[in-house]
């Protein structure tokens, strides 16, 4: 996002900002992601061991694959990631959550998608503007949501990349 694009969020606040495309959510994402935490859960990953235990009687997402795919949401559907270096206005740094819960399970094949709204922006130092997304992540056709949160991020732009740098002892 351009920084006047950025600066326009401040009067954003309390509006949807975006919604992202469906995904979908196939076993061979589930699998990597499984791969990828060194967690071979067969509730995420074994399809004959769910038929015969689980509940869900299939597998379902890790609810932090669900948490971890935020970000990709945000940039389809604030689409910040284009302009993401000072530079072009900014960049995004994930600053964390006060609030996540993973309220319902996504079981494979689902299609998923995340809603944003934005909570707050305030500008925290000059260069560091911290927002609070109100995060909504629907499965297609079912009620409840997957995952709701509020999600905290940082934007810097350049007097605040010069102060982070100067922190680090790699700038002036």
């Amino acid at each position: 996002m351009t920084e006047p694009v950025m600066v326009a969020l401040r009067n954003r606040v309390g509006q949807e900002i975006g919604t992202s495309p469906w995904l979908t959510i196939d076993q061979a994402r589930i699998d990597a992601f499984a791969a990828a935490t060194l967690d071979p859960d067969p509730m995420h990953v074994d399809p004959a061991w769910c038929e015969a235990n689980s509940p869900f009687r299939s597998t379902i997402a890790f609810g932090f694959l669900t948490v971890s795919l935020l970000t990709y949401f945000s940039h389809q559907a604030l689409g910040w990631l284009s302009s993401s270096t000072v530079e072009t206005g900014g960049y995004a740094l994930n600053y964390g959550f006060n609030r996540l819960r993973l309220v319902e399970p996504v079981p494979v094949g689902s299609r998923i998608r995340a809603r944003f709204t934005l909570l707050d922006w305030q500008e925290v130092r000059p260069g560091e503007m911290r927002s609070t997304f109100g995060v909504t992540v629907d499965i297609e056709g079912v009620e409840r949501p997957a995952l709701v949160a509020e999600w905290l991020g940082l934007w810097v732009t350049e007097p605040g990349h010069r102060r982070l740098e100067a922190r680090r002892g790699g700038g002036a």
